[in-house]
């Protein structure tokens, strides 16, 4: 399974989790160059895995109140 299949499963909570941390390494620095990149790079796909779930709640939401009351 690839790495992208892999963020693509991870829920909300995951993908919060591990951005967070991986903030938590960028802010305590102490890395090489490389590593500080991959980890940036990292923290982008899951930024982006958690706007995804976002914006699909958001559609859920927006979708149930725009649904016809009976």
């Amino acid at each position: 399974m690839t790495d992208e299949k892999k963020d693509e499963q991870l829920s909300y909570e995951q993908a919060r989790a591990e951005l967070a941390s991986v903030v938590e390494r960028l802010e305590a620095g102490g890395t090489t160059l490389e590593e500080s990149l991959a980890l940036w790079e990292r923290g982008e796909k899951l930024a982006d895995t958690c706007q995804r779930w976002l914006d699909g709640a958001r559609a859920r939401i927006d979708a149930t109140r725009q649904a016809p009351t009976s």
